[in-house]
């Protein structure tokens, strides 16, 4: 079957994979990971497959035509996100012009969340993947082929005529080295250069080593809809192995991203696959996302492994709010770590967060203060974002904390975050301006930036690229257009 994995054009470099989707203020452009993920595995099985990514090089579909050709797709899947829905199923009516006899199926957190909801919203729409996908995506290929009832394809919602078609829930891929190598897709079918992480070494690739997370914290999306609260993982020898691919078949790559929503879930899988990157001597330098509490003995293997980076979500100074968003975690373990981490020698990237059940003013300032004494290489300061099928969605929309239930308003007339929580103690424009004012007072503090001049000198590519990242905030900043992240 021919197949077409389409992330569809929208608003600039819109980063649609991204933990909040949006057009970055730092530049930041997350690869298309699960539709490459499911790309890879379906030409694996056989099937011809093309992989457009129209946000990354700013193109529409008329690009998208010429890339094509003559070749017409069988079954077109496009990515979508709460933000974009309404383009993208707009994006699918101009696709079903195009191929007319094309099964076009939805993919994504939001149809994940909503999969009834998206189908019904314009007739384009023949269905919609729940969750993981890349299997279903198979086996919905195999029914479309031989003309068997789609009701045996597990994790689809799908058009009957007037009905939507609920099939049973598909259960969670447990072998994850069964599937390709995600960098291979990239290679194949993407430029590298046209994806960006504002804290990474440029050009990077972005790889997964497990999905799911066991953490509960509210607000966070893709556990909570896409991938499920279980890690799974691949074997840390598979995860080299592709480490050695991309040393040896990418040579412009300076950086790998592991992307996990928390990569230090499993500390002996983290063990392992440092243990082995070591022993092969592999020289790519790496970042990953860590939950703030890894205890220095694993922090300094990571960084003898080639870890350079971890970004990490602590969200709150203040105690009360970290039990309210389910963070299950203490401060103290924070401090301790912010002493490890530095001890290990590894840069940091954190992220706090304002308009979680008790945020106030104040907190924030707590959550300022936190970031202030740890003095990390960079920091975020952003309001709560919240999506469907989350808690955090359920817990504004049952208070009448949400200021609209248009998807649209999630952002920007130009794709930036758009802050649509108004909580009894912070209104949204509170909440976008205090996160404004910490964002530049925390980079604008002379010490930060004798701390950055300091690293440039001693480290030139982390100079070269505090650099690229500093053209970007200065220009936000002299336009009075901050608030978000150099991450998301």
């Amino acid at each position: 079957m021919k197949i077409l994995f389409l992330n569809p054009p929208f608003i600039g470099r819109f980063s649609r994979t991204s933990r909040s989707p949006a057009v970055a203020k730092g530049g930041t452009l997350y690869y298309p990971i699960w539709l490459a993920y499911a790309a890879g595995l379906a030409q694996k099985n056989g099937h011809d497959i093309r992989l457009f990514d129209a946000p990354a090089s700013m193109v529409g579909l008329e690009e998208m035509d010429s890339c094509l050709g003559v070749w017409q797709p069988d079954m077109v899947v496009i990515d979508t996100s709460t933000p974009s829905i309404f383009n993208d199923v707009a994006v699918a009516v101009e696709i079903r012009k195009r191929f007319l006899n094309a099964f076009i199926l939805l993919v994504g957190t939001h149809p994940s969340a909503l999969p009834v909801e998206c189908v019904q919203l314009n007739v384009a729409i023949d269905g919609v993947a729940i969750g993981e996908y890349d299997a279903t995506l198979l086996e919905l290929a195999t029914a479309l082929e031989k003309n068997t009832p789609l009701e045996q394809v597990a994790g689809l919602a799908f058009r009957q005529e007037e009905r939507v078609i609920l099939t049973e829930k598909r259960k969670l891929i447990q072998d994850l080295d069964a599937l390709p190598f995600v960098s291979e897709v990239y290679a194949h079918h993407l430029n590298i250069r046209d994806y960006f992480f504002a804290a990474a070494n440029y050009p990077m690739v972005q790889i997964i080593t497990g999905r799911g997370c066991p953490h509960r914290c509210f607000f966070c999306v893709y556990p909570q809809v896409f991938h499920s609260h279980q890690y799974r993982v691949r074997s840390a020898s598979n995860v080299v192995d592709e480490f050695e691919f991309i040393q040896k078949n990418m040579k412009t790559v300076r950086e790998v991203g592991i992307e996990d929503d928390c990569f230090t879930a499993s500390p002996n899988h983290v063990r392992q696959i440092c243990t082995e990157l070591i022993a092969r001597g592999i020289r790519l330098p790496w970042y990953c996302n860590v939950r703030g509490d890894v205890k220095l003995d694993l922090l300094q293997l990571m960084k003898k492994a080639g870890c350079r980076l971890v970004t990490v979500g602590f969200e709150s100074g203040d105690q009360n709010i970290l039990d309210n968003m389910q963070k299950g975690i203490k401060l103290e373990k924070y401090l301790q770590f912010v002493k490890d981490v530095k001890q290990a020698g590894l840069m940091v990237h954190g992220c706090m967060m304002v308009g979680n059940p008790g945020d106030t003013k104040a907190t924030l300032a707590a959550g300022y203060e936190f970031a202030v004494k740890a003095n990390f290489d960079s920091m975020q300061f952003y309001p709560l974002y919240v999506y469907p099928g989350t808690e955090a969605y359920d817990w504004a929309k049952s208070n009448g904390y949400l200021k609209t239930t248009d998807f649209s308003q999630w952002l920007t007339s130009d794709g930036l975050h758009n802050c649509v929580l108004n909580t009894p103690e912070l209104s949204a424009q509170e909440m976008v301006a205090l996160c404004d004012h910490y964002l530049k007072k925390y980079h604008l503090r002379p010490r930060y930036i004798l701390m950055k001049l300091w690293q440039g000198m001693r480290h030139p590519s982390e100079g070269y690229r505090t650099l690229l990242s500093a053209k970007t905030f200065f220009g936000k900043f002299f336009g009075g257009q901050l608030g978000d992240s150099t991450h998301d």
